[in-house]
């Protein structure tokens, strides 16, 4: 809630939800491990969860979970669109929108 909270408090970010968020929400799968693992049937998790975000328009995706940061960007690159969109943690993103001391 609170993340969300941040988020709408930073100028210009126009907060999008993916299809699968809050209690529907799906794991991009390094929680379970699957960043170190390598999947044979199927697509991967993470490209999955990427596609989603993807699908969403959105030229920023924020996340709290360093995994979700590691799988998210491992995904975008997968679909070659990481010169259109990054990956940032919730931090970074409301943090770069502080005016400098």
């Amino acid at each position: 809630m609170y993340k969300r909270q941040a988020l709408k408090a930073v100028a210009g970010v126009k907060l999008t939800e993916m299809e699968r968020s809050k209690e529907k929400g799906f794991c991009c799968g390094a929680g379970g491990g699957r960043m170190w693992m390598e999947e044979t049937i199927g697509t991967r998790v993470n490209e999955n969860r990427a596609k989603e975000a993807l699908a969403t328009g959105a030229t920023t995706v924020a996340t709290a979970c360093p995994f979700c940061m590691t799988m998210m960007s491992d995904g975008v690159k997968h679909f070659n669109k990481e010169s259109e969109v990054k990956v940032m943690d919730i931090a970074e993103l409301t943090a770069s929108s502080l005016p400098l001391p």
